[in-house]
């Protein structure tokens, strides 16, 4: 296993990290235990010694699969991270309560707290409710040793957030495809350069990186680029060796869901190193981006210009799930079934204290969006079209055009 620099902390975090998100399911969906705990000890006896879990993940038994998986001295084998659920966080005692049942479910103390998920709204929170103090508290009483967050906003609040603590580390969503999207690389290099330690998620987005060869004839464009290539290696392992090969990253987090991603993954951490991709490889990963790019349908970058919408619409994400469904197909479906479909529930579901997006239902069609967007999209026809596919049941074919 290759090692790299966690920042300032003092130690070298293993390459390929453990993350608790997709681990192994049965049929209804609840997790296979054995062959889970099997996978996270294969992966920490290859030696990673980076385990990422958070309090929702897997409705709550990630936590507690962890906890049995580090059991019979695998504990002492890792530097094990969780996570502050901040939208559940409505008075400053809560974080104790929550803190503790997560103790609890992990049967031992993490060494890295996180908040989760920080956007501008959570972080509004965190400095009202000065969250801060409790983390410090916690810390100096030896709950845990580092201070975090992970993160998902543009790069403006990603800069207004590292710059406002002295963070021990944090955690961004990046990959070829995300390089301006959310903190981006602008962002690993701003909290690199203050030795902050950088913590990757989603580096194979979800699955799109990794196109299973059976479904690569639906995507001619990516395949032509990986036969194409003078260098022949999976997709993950693509995706995988761009993050590496950028020095301020710290870890990558993998979200692995069997035995043989696991041990892929391992082989592929093996091989990577800082500055070591050749100039084709590079080609080849630029081709690739490209290419998915050209399965955009809506050239949306998600830079918020748009929002707030004064009826409550969701641009951003609608205008995403177009595009994830345009390229997963209903499978993507499921974001948009959780949106507020009229502006009575998105009150009713505010008013509860629930972090919840708007559908394409609120737009009026007012227009005030269109002299913010600066890809001139036409967002008031794009929420009809979307209405034409998620209410009314349409194909996206028939809706946009789709490569």
């Amino acid at each position: 296993m290759k090692y790299r620099k966690m920042g300032s902390l003092g130690w070298d975090a293993s390459a390929l990290g453990f993350g608790a998100m997709r681990l192994p399911l049965d049929q209804n969906f609840k997790i296979i235990e054995e062959e889970a705990i099997q996978m996270i000890r294969y992966a920490i006896d290859h030696g990673v010694n980076y385990i990422d879990t958070a309090y929702p993940y897997h409705g709550g038994r990630s936590e507690v699969i962890i906890g049995k998986a580090l059991q019979y001295g695998y504990r002492e084998k890792v530097h094990l991270t969780t996570k502050l659920p901040i939208w559940l966080i409505r008075r400053q005692n809560h974080f104790e309560r929550y803190f503790k049942r997560q103790l609890d479910r992990l049967q031992t103390n993490p060494d890295i707290y996180l908040f989760h998920g920080l956007n501008k709204q959570r972080f509004k929170k965190v400095q009202e409710l000065n969250l801060i103090k409790n983390m410090e508290n916690a810390r100096d009483n030896g709950l845990f040793k580092y201070i975090g967050f992970s993160f998902h906003d543009n790069f403006d609040v990603f800069k207004e957030i590292i710059d406002s603590y002295q963070w021990d580390c944090c955690q961004i969503q990046l990959n070829y495809l995300d390089i301006k999207h959310q903190a981006g690389l602008k962002g690993l290099h701003y909290a690199g350069e203050k030795d902050i330690a950088v913590i990757i998620m989603e580096p194979i987005r979800g699955g799109k990186l990794a196109i299973p060869n059976d479904d690569l004839e639906s995507k001619p464009l990516i395949k032509n680029v990986l036969n194409n290539s003078s260098i022949q290696r999976s997709m993950a392992d693509w995706a995988l060796q761009f993050l590496w090969n950028q020095k301020h990253v710290s870890v990558v987090l993998s979200g692995m869901s069997t035995m043989q991603q696991v041990v892929e993954n391992v082989e592929s951490a093996n091989n990577s190193g800082i500055n070591t991709l050749t100039d084709p490889e590079l080609k080849t990963i630029a081709d690739l981006r490209e290419a998915y790019n050209k399965y955009v349908v809506v050239p949306c970058t998600r830079c918020g210009y748009c929002i707030p919408c004064p009826n409550g619409v969701s641009i951003p994400n609608v205008l995403g799930v177009l595009n994830e469904i345009a390229y997963w197909g209903d499978r993507a479906r499921m974001e948009y079934n959780q949106m507020a479909k009229t502006p009575e529930a998105l009150n009713r579901r505010r008013e509860g204290g629930e972090e919840v997006e708007g559908a394409a239902t609120l737009c009026t069609q007012c227009g005030e969006c269109l002299e913010k967007c600066p890809q001139q999209i036409e967002i008031p026809d794009m929420m009809d079209k979307a209405n034409d596919i998620f209410r009314d049941g349409k194909d996206i074919t028939e809706i946009l055009e789709i490569e």
